[in-house]
């Protein structure tokens, strides 16, 4: 039986009914459904944006076609459910590549467009949406509406990092880019502390994919060290990695509560920021390798065991010195509430694809926390806090907790996309953080 949750497992929701979408000529009957009613395809997204706990949910999964695919532009068109591995299996083969890819190859295209996601490269592609040139939306009212920056172009703008609050996104056309190969000539940079992480992505600009791997315990002089990670599409000589392909590892079960706790992940983190010899190391790798690292071991979200884990991803403003950075750095390396995995990334300057995107300029952190209940969340609104004052924001895909007020200090255009919303759709995080 097919669980319907969140990738990190938390919060909890009961959906009162499933309803399959399998072809796109085949609405579902919201006539006869008295509940609001939210899209689901893979449940990638982190929190309750994927959630309508009370509600049901439209699973899109079933919308899984390629439409058509224009060689000469680069254009697929493709169903909302259709995977980036998918996109991956179709189009590297024949010289092409998704124009953005986050750190896993199991969302939907609906998804991606929903929550205007990013990746290594948003210094120079920007986010998802800005690779879109028109989908079909269609409302509960019955209602198909093309959409593109000419047509409709409020509701495109709005659909966009949307989160699926403004109906379902049957087809999208995504506008592909051409590749050299299907490898990455790849530089793996050890640095000692946050100012050399600064010195590296003053360099963003000369390459096309770049993020770093931050050491989150490390303190005092020590504080930010991590590994540098930048890369180029390159020629691969070896046999085609296939996207399509299941992971080799997989957990079977969820770990025992504690397992990843301070003593642990401080010998991971030292023995990771330490396995390469000299301090710069260079590698032609397979892409999936440099892209989709976790991908490699299914189910991996139940090493935070059975009460699941919050991920915090925020963006702020780069200031002199790196101080929100810094400050939220420091916060984490004194909590007790020991984060797993921290990279760190700057954004690109470029005008946000919607209405409610996420990526600003500035520069992005994530982070995992097991969950372990108030004292989890007690660290993460602290975390919010110093966000709120440097005038950054929350990632809402990744999010299950913050307040409305943060809500509406990070996002001052909410009210005005809550009026471009269909009113028979809903989530748990739209009900958390927007009052209706």
């Amino acid at each position: 039986m097919r669980l319907y949750r969140s990738w990190g497992g938390y919060p909890d929701a009961v959906h009162t009914r499933i309803i399959p979408l399998v072809w796109r000529s085949d609405p579902p009957p919201f006539d006869m459904v008295a509940e609001r009613v939210l899209p689901y395809a893979y449940g990638r997204s982190y929190g309750d944006s994927c959630l309508n706990d009370g509600g049901a949910l439209l699973d899109v999964s079933g919308l899984d076609r390629l439409i058509s695919f224009d060689d000469g532009t680069g254009i697929l068109r493709c169903e909302a459910g259709v995977t980036l591995a998918q996109v991956l299996s179709f189009a590297v083969p024949r010289g092409w590549f998704p124009p953005v890819l986050p750190g896993t190859r199991w969302v939907s295209i609906g998804g991606a467009i929903a929550n205007d996601i990013h990746g290594k490269n948003h210094h120079r592609a920007g986010s998802f949406g800005a690779h879109v040139p028109r989908f079909e939306l269609m409302r509960s009212n019955g209602g198909r509406v093309i959409c593109s920056a000419e047509q409709n172009s409020e509701l495109f703008r709005a659909t966009i990092g949307g989160l699926g609050l403004t109906g379902v996104i049957l087809w999208a056309d995504l506008q592909l880019r051409r590749v050299a190969g299907s490898g990455i000539d790849s530089e793996r940079i050890r640095f000692r502390a946050l100012d050399e992480f600064f010195e590296l992505a003053d360099d963003d600009s000369r390459h096309e994919y770049t993020v770093a791997w931050i050491d989150c315990l490390a303190r005092g002089r020590r504080l930010g060290r991590g590994l540098y990670m930048r890369g180029e599409h390159a020629p691969w000589a070896g046999s085609a990695p296939d996207p399509l392909s299941a992971a080799r590892l997989a957990i079977p079960y969820n770990a025992p509560p504690g397992l990843l706790n301070r003593a642990t992940l401080s010998v991971f983190n030292r023995a990771y920021y330490h396995r390469q010899r000299g301090r710069v190391v260079r590698r032609l790798i397979p892409y999936p390798s440099f892209f989709f690292p976790l991908d490699g071991v299914a189910a991996w979200a139940r090493l935070y065991g059975k009460r699941g884990f919050l991920q915090y991803q925020c963006v702020v403003p780069m200031e002199p010195g790196g101080q929100p950075i810094r400050t939220i750095l420091e916060r984490m390396s004194t909590s007790d509430q020991a984060a797993s995995l921290v990279v760190l990334k700057r954004f690109g300057t470029g005008t946000p694809s919607g209405l409610m995107s996420f990526p600003r300029p500035g520069l992005t952190l994530a982070a995992d926390f097991a969950f372990r209940g108030a004292a989890t969340l007690r660290l993460l609104e602290n975390l919010d806090a110093v966000v709120r004052e440097a005038g950054g924001a929350v990632y809402p895909a990744k999010d299950a907790r913050m307040s409305p007020e943060s809500f509406r200090r990070f996002f001052p255009a909410a009210d005005t996309f809550g009026k471009l919303t269909d009113p028979k759709f809903s989530s748990s995080f739209w009900r958390r953080v927007h009052a209706a």
